[in-house]
């Protein structure tokens, strides 16, 4: 992939695609909401109204819990087939939190 940025390492791909420099100390990370942010921009990726996406994050003792809101009509974008793409916007969460050592859960919450 030459010419887009992308150095083939995982820290630098990180740092690429999210603008979150990977030599933050974890006391940073976790005073930055990077987790909030991170899932903020995925969603807004997948789906088709961006504006409607809203991350709201409740933080406890022991790690935190973001809930995830999108339009009604981009819900099944942001589950996927299975739940497959739901499963894929966790593994990536955990992955990041796993340097700050927090717990996180990601919600994706249904309005009716």
């Amino acid at each position: 992939m030459s010419g887009s940025g992308y150095s083939g390492t995982g820290t630098a791909q990180w740092e690429f695609l999210t603008g979150v420099p990977t030599a933050l100390p974890v006391s940073a990370l976790q005073e930055t909401g990077f987790l909030k942010e991170l899932v903020q921009y995925l969603a807004e990726s997948i789906v088709n109204r961006p504006d409607a996406v809203e991350v709201t994050e409740t933080r406890e003792d022991d790690g935190s819990v973001l809930e995830l809101k999108v339009a009604k009509e981009d819900l099944g974008r942001v589950i996927g087939k299975q739940g497959r793409t739901a499963k894929s916007l966790r593994t990536i969460l955990n992955a990041a939190a796993a340097r700050t050592h927090r717990r996180v859960v990601l919600d994706i919450v249904d309005e009716q």
